[in-house]
Parts: structure tokens; C-alpha cells; sequence
């Protein structure tokens, strides 16, 4: 999806490839950390598998699962795996600007 796009919103970006080396880093310090925007295809764990990892260490955590065409996810069963956004490929920059701010906006009044 691009760090590029993120950081030009004006968001602070920590961008990992490694599905695994993200999970690290996010195990270090969660608290850190306002949002994860994850692809559900990685090598190594998939977005889901991601996701649910990451809500074990921190329950409240705001995760946007991003995909292609998939079989395997939808928005109702990322809902149902504690994922708050779902957006499909190709990303507009519109599109992840709006999930992004909605996410965040739903985090800050719970």
C-alpha cells in the first residue's frame, strides 16, 4: 500500500515487509503504536494471522487489513477477526485516507 501515501497524509510511518520482523517490532513496545495497516498476503503469516497475534498482546489495537481479490478473507470475517477496516486493491488514495481517519476517529471515542 505505500508508506509514501501514509506519510503524505501526514501520518508517522514504521514500515516492515516481514510480516514476522513487524510482529517483533510491535512486541516491543505496543503501546507505540495507533494503527497497523497490514496486506493479508505476506510470506510467513498472512494479514489475519497478523492480526490476531497483535490483538493478543494488545486487545485494543485499530487493524486495517488491505487485499486483492481473496477466497480465503472478506470484510465479515476480518470483522469477525477483530480487523475494524477492510479495504480492497487497487488502494485509492482517497479510499485509504478515509478507512485510516474513520479507524482512528472509532478508536478515540471507545
Amino acid at each position: 500500500m505505500g508508506e509514501d501515501l501514509l506519510a503524505e497524509l501526514g501520518y508517522e510511518v514504521v514500515c516492515r515487509t516481514s510480516s514476522r520482523e513487524a510482529l517483533a517490532l510491535f512486541r516491543l513496545d505496543p503501546s507505540s503504536f495507533d494503527l497497523v495497516v497490514t496486506d493479508q498476503t505476506m510470506p510467513d503469516l498472512t494479514g489475519i494471522e497478523l492480526a490476531k497475534e497483535m490483538l493478543l498482546i494488545r486487545p485494543d489495537i485499530p487493524i486495517i487489513l488491505c487485499t486483492g481479490f481473496s477466497h480465503l478473507v472478506d470484510a465479515d470475517s476480518a470483522r469477525v477477526a477483530g480487523i475494524r477496516g477492510f479495504v480492497m486493491k487497487p488502494l485509492t488514495k482517497r479510499e485509504i485516507a478515509r478507512t485510516v481517519r474513520k479507524v482512528l476517529d472509532e478508536q478515540t471515542q471507545s
